[in-house]
């Protein structure tokens, strides 16, 4: 079986152990975990109690990370 290493910032790792059965290693928890899907009815009204300026401003963060991830995917690539 190949592993490879891949970096990841302190607090994720920390998210990460905190969340991991005893008895499963990181790579089964990642497995668990990318493999549980959400159903959309899940996170609908999820917004409800917000008022348009922190729903724009949340839309706003959003496309700016996307576009951060997006810089970054090329950067990668070049």
């Amino acid at each position: 079986m190949a592993t490879k290493t891949i970096a990841i910032m302190d607090d994720v790792y920390g998210k990460l152990k905190a969340m991991k059965k005893p008895d499963e290693s990181f790579s089964d928890e990642l497995r668990r975990l990318l493999a549980t899907k959400g159903k959309l009815s899940d996170v609908f009204g999820a917004w409800k109690d917000v008022d348009e300026q922190e729903a724009q401003r949340r839309e706003d963060l959003i496309r700016k990370m996307r576009g951060l991830d997006k810089k970054r995917s090329q950067e990668i690539m070049q």
